[in-house]
C-alpha cells in the first residue's frame, strides 16, 4: 500500500495547499494531512481547527483516501508511525527549494526509506501563503479565491477577532 504524509502547519489551509493535495492523492492508497503541533509556535488557529479546516476540504472534494491528523515531534518518526513511505511539499518558488532540499537531506539522514514528493505551484497561487492570508483577514480584506470557499467564512471571522 502506498501511504504519503502531506506536513504542514497549515495556519490557515490555503487554495494552494488545495492544490497540492488535489495533485497528490491520487498518487496514493492513502494520504494524510498532518498539522504539525508546534508549542513554540504562535498560531492563529488551534490545532484542532485547522484540522477541522482540512476534514471541511476532504468532505467538500471527496477525497476518500485522504484523513487528517496531527503530529508533534519528528516528520520520519510519525510517518514511519503511519507506514508512510512518501512525504509530500509544495514548492512556489527557488527559494522554497533551498529550505526543502536541507530539509530533505535531514530526513534522509532521519530515514532513508522515505522519500520527498515535491509539487510545483500552480502559478496562480505561487505569490500565496498563509501569512498572506492572514495578514489580509486581520484587516478585513477580501480572502475568496485565497482559501477554500467552505473554510470562508470561518477563516474571515477567526481573523476579524484577532
Amino acid at each position: 500500500m502506498k501511504i504519503g504524509v502531506y506536513p504542514g502547519s497549515f495556519d490557515p489551509f490555503t487554495v494552494g495547499h488545495l492544490d497540492v493535495l488535489k495533485n497528490a492523492a491520487p498518487l496514493f492508497d492513502k494520504l494524510y494531512v498532518a498539522v504539525l503541533y508546534n508549542v513554540s509556535k504562535s498560531a492563529s488557529f488551534s490545532v484542532a481547527d485547522r484540522v477541522t479546516m482540512i476534514e471541511n476540504v476532504i468532505r467538500a472534494e471527496g477525497l476518500d483516501n485522504v484523513v487528517s491528523g496531527t503530529f508533534d515531534g519528528l516528520l520520519v518518526e510519525y510517518a514511519r508511525s503511519i507506514g508512510a513511505r512518501y512525504i509530500i511539499r509544495g514548492l512556489r518558488a527557488t527559494s522554497d527549494f533551498e529550505y526543502e532540499f536541507q530539509i530533505d537531506a535531514i530526513n534522509r539522514h532521519l530515514n532513508d526509506g522515505i522519500q520527498t514528493v515535491y509539487f510545483m505551484a500552480n502559478p496562480a497561487h505561487s505569490f500565496l501563503s498563509s501569512s498572506n492570508v492572514k495578514e489580509i483577514g486581520s484587516y478585513g480584506g477580501d480572502l475568496h479565491g485565497l482559501v477554500p470557499e467552505y473554510n470562508l467564512n470561518f477563516i474571515r471571522e477567526r481573523l476579524a477577532r484577532q
